[in-house]
Formats: C-alpha cells, structure tokens, sequence
C-alpha cells in the first residue's frame, strides 16, 4: 500500500484499540514502531510480538504522559530505535461527569492526558524534525473535539485543543517538509465501547448512516496514508471516520 521502509514512529496509547491497530498497520508498511503504553504491558508485548513477526523491531516503552519528564524519557527510549520519523499522539482517556458536578481534578486530568502530553511531544518532534526537514505528526482527535459531548466537557475541550494544535503545528513546521494532521473519528469499536450494549448501543448506531462503528483498522489505514509520503501536501487537515455521522 504505502511504502514505510525505514520509518521510525512512535505511537502513543498502542497496546489495544486504535493505537494498536495503527502501530501494526505502520508495521506492515516497513515501519518500525516504539510501542507506548501506561498500564497494560502484556497487552503491548503481544502487539510488539506481532510487528516482529512482521519482520519490524519493536520496542515496548512504559510512561505517564501526564508527566513531562516521562515524555521527555519516552522519546530518548523510543530513538533507540533510530530518529523518529512517524508520531502518533494517539493516547486518551476520561471519566464520564456533568459539567456540574466535575472536579477540577478530573479536569486537569483530561487536559493533561488528552491535550498537554500531546504537545509535549509535538515539541520534542519538532525540534527533530526541524532538523532533518522531514517528519509526520499525526493526531488522535475525536468528533467530540467538533460536535461536544454531554458528560465530557473536560474531553470535548482537550480534543477541541488537539485540532487546534494540529493546525499550528502544521503552519509552523510547513517550511521544514513536516506534516501534521488530526484524524477525529466517530464511534469505534474498542475494548471500552464494547461494554456498551442494548438500548444505548442501538441509538448510537441509529444516528451513524452507515448503520455501524468503526474498525480500528479503518482508522489506522487513514494515518498509514498520512505518514507515507503519498500524503506529503496533506497538512493541517482534520479527518472525520464516522460512517457520516457528521455530514
């Protein structure tokens, strides 16, 4: 499909979900892939087992993006693979809470993970590919980043910020051959929506015109393109994958 042979990327939140399926999707194009991950570390040695058996070195790498010193050892840890050529701030999470009744903990929390540590790393991708006048930076956003979602404020704000940042990367990095962009997909099939069944389910599928979620791997063949250099005058675009949903 896309020509990856001897990319380097670095792919936030890859041990299941989405994250996963685009490490493997870059994997399979001849990428090599530092896998992050927070807390599931089986999850993301079977998912480096599967790139080596793809014939790719893996390399599986824990960090608290909330943390900035984390980040900032996440990539030195991940160059060991070679300079990073492919980001992908892929990680986020967040509780369910009305605007009402939200703390300002989890607040901070959402930015923090969703939002902050995806401009820590951008920045240390900056600099680098700066440098080397080459690079894709390519952002997990979501369409509750463009339509809001109740109960989620806090994560309708912090992938809102994400495609802001998405675009000033891309303004700002254009003269050095950098690309970035933001895909924002809708309802996806993962672990977590999975537990989500019955009359719930059916109503979130009724508003979507396709009349079903999204695979992973539908999102991860979108940011396989971006990365490859058939998308080099592709920037500072935001991508919906959503059956429609927000046509």
């Amino acid at each position: 499909m896309f020509d990856l042979s001897g990319k380097t990327a670095l792919v936030t939140g890859s041990s299941r979900g989405i994250g996963r399926a685009i490490a493997l999707a870059l994997a399979s194009q001849g990428a090599d892939v530092a896998l992050h991950f927070n807390q599931n570390e089986d999850a993301a040695r079977e998912v480096a087992a599967e790139i080596e058996n793809l014939g790719r070195r893996a390399v599986v790498l824990r960090a608290d993006l909330t943390q900035s010193a984390e980040t900032e050892t996440l990539w030195k840890d991940a160059e060991a693979l070679g300079p990073i050529d492919i980001l992908v701030n892929n990680a986020g999470a967040f509780k369910h809470a009305f605007l009402g009744l939200m703390s300002e903990a989890a607040w901070d929390e959402t930015l923090d993970l969703n939002l902050k540590a995806a401009f820590l790393l951008s920045k240390k991708a900056a600099r680098a590919m700066n440098r080397r006048k080459t690079g894709r930076i390519i952002n997990i956003s979501s369409q509750a980043g463009q339509t809001g979602e109740v109960m989620a404020a806090h994560y309708s704000a912090a992938k809102a910020g994400l495609i802001g940042l998405t675009k000033a990367t891309a303004r700002e990095l254009a003269a050095s051959n950098v690309t970035c962009n933001a895909i924002a997909p809708g309802f996806v099939e993962t672990d977590l929506t999975s537990e989500t069944q019955g009359a719930k389910r059916d109503a979130q599928i009724a508003l979507v015109p396709l009349k079903r979620f999204a695979r992973p791997e539908e999102i991860a063949a979108l940011a396989t393109y971006l990365a490859s250099e058939e998308a080099a005058y592709v920037t500072g675009q935001v991508f919906a994958i959503d059956g429609g949903l927000r046509m």
